[in-house]
C-alpha cells in the first residue's frame, strides 16, 4: 500500500491504484490476524472514502490540490509583482534564486527543492506556488 500511496504523491500514479489501495486495505481488515493489523488500514480506506476526488486529481491531473506533496508542486515568481528586494534569494538554502538587486527574480526549477521558504520570506506575494 505504501508504494502504491509514494507513487501516486509522486505524481507517477496509475488508473487502476484507487482501486487496488481499496481491495488490498478490505484484504488487510478480513484476513489480518491481531486487531492491530485488521485496524492498519483504516487511515488509507478513509481517505480513499472521503477524499476519493483528490485521489483522482493526483492520478489525473498530475498535481496536488492542497499543494503538499513536493513532486506535484512548484514555485515560480510573478515578475510584475517582484520587488528586487532579494528576500526571496537569500532566504532560499540552496541557492536555486538569482536576479539583480531591485529586478525581478528567477527560480531554477532543477535547483529548487521546494522547501516554500522563499514563499513565507516574500512581502510582495511575488512567488507562486502551484
Amino acid at each position: 500500500m505504501l508504494e502504491i500511496l509514494d507513487r501516486i504523491t509522486k505524481g507517477n500514479g496509475q488508473t487502476d491504484d484507487i482501486d487496488k489501495l481499496h481491495r488490498l486495505g478490505m484484504s488487510i481488515q478480513k484476513t489480518a490476524l491481531c486487531g492491530l493489523g485488521q485496524t492498519a488500514p483504516n487511515p488509507v480506506l478513509s481517505a480513499i472514502k472521503n477524499f476519493r476526488e483528490e485521489f483522482e486529481i493526483h492520478i489525473n491531473e498530475k498535481r496536488c490540490p492542497t499543494l503538499k506533496c513536493k513532486d506535484l508542486i512548484s514555485y515560480s515568481i510573478d515578475e510584475e509583482r517582484c520587488t528586487g528586494c532579494t528576500l526571496c534569494a537569500r532566504r532560499c538554502p540552496v541557492l536555486a534564486i538569482s536576479g539583480l538587486n531591485k529586478k525581478p527574480h528567477f527560480i531554477h526549477q532543477q535547483l529548487c527543492i521546494k522547501c516554500g521558504d522563499c514563499y513565507t520570506a516574500c512581502k510582495f506575494n511575488a512567488i507562486i506556488r502551484k
